[in-house]
């Protein structure tokens, strides 16, 4: 992390959605590292409270808060706790996410639901009620949707009709809030993970196939590896820090070449 990033996060109130584990757990203790207020927002109560606990040990306020990003109940009660104990947010980095791996023509419509509502709408509501919370204040700030290589292309490995279709709706859901409150000091934009290990990346993967899958995608990614949730999350932290304040509307890819390639197997 550069010294501008740390800079200029301090005493910045950040929320992070999905934040008991993978890159948003990463994700906030790096804010929190870099001295910025943390909200951690994760379905996962105990795990929530377990990454806050971490922060605050960085020497960071830090609030654990069992939301479930599909609810719109939920999300406005996290985040007006979060305004009231942290204060009125600076950042949002919202990396909640589903999948359930099937083929369009067998996939019941509530897994369909529950992917698109934790993917595409939980990004739509935290970024609502984040964004009403900074034009109350008239202080700006920076939003980052988290959204994926599966927005763009198609998987080799299939099956992914679902989630997909939801980050394909992040990705233009941060293009079209871009345009309609960069004028109101607010930037938005998508973080765009590859082949990452977390809890997600296997979760449509048997356990006793995950270490052949894991070389497998390796053997695939430019750079020879999966990234660790980190390498995203320093990725998540710059565009919301002063140092990425022309970058608005974009995405910021960090998939180890992936996405260079003319095809994605996994």
């Amino acid at each position: 992390m550069t010294l501008g990033v740390v800079g200029s996060l301090k005493d910045k109130p950040v929320i992070v959605t999905g934040g008991a584990s993978g890159i948003g757990a990463a994700t906030a203790l790096l804010a929190a590292g870099a001295g910025a207020p943390v909200g951690v927002l994760d379905i996962n109560a105990a795990g929530a409270d377990e990454v806050a606990e971490s922060c605050r040990k960085q020497g960071s306020s830090a609030v654990g808060i069992e939301c479930d990003v599909s609810s719109e109940t939920s999300v406005a009660g996290a985040v007006a706790h979060c305004v009231e104990t942290l204060g009125v947010p600076h950042g949002l980095v919202a990396a909640a996410g589903v999948d359930a791996g099937g083929l369009v023509h067998q996939m019941d419509e509530d897994d369909w639901a529950f992917v698109l509502g934790v993917n595409a709408t939980g990004a739509f509501l935290t970024a609502k009620h984040v964004t009403s919370a900074m034009l109350a204040e008239g202080a700006g700030g920076s939003i980052v949707l988290v959204s994926s290589a599966a927005a763009f292309v198609s998987f080799g490995a299939g099956k992914m009709g679902a989630y997909a279709a939801s980050k394909g709706a992040v990705s233009a859901l941060a293009r079209a809030m871009a345009v309609d409150y960069g004028s109101l000091r607010i930037r938005v934009n998508a973080l765009v993970p590859g082949a990452t290990e977390t809890p997600l990346m296997w979760s449509n993967v048997p356990t006793g196939s995950i270490a052949e899958a894991r070389k497998e995608v390796s053997r695939e990614v430019p750079l020879g590896r999966l990234a660790t949730p980190e390498e995203p999350a320093h990725a998540a932290l710059w565009l919301l820090s002063d140092d990425s304040s022309y970058v608005t509307g974009g995405h910021l890819v960090c998939d180890g070449g992936m996405l260079a390639k003319s095809c994605v197997p996994f």
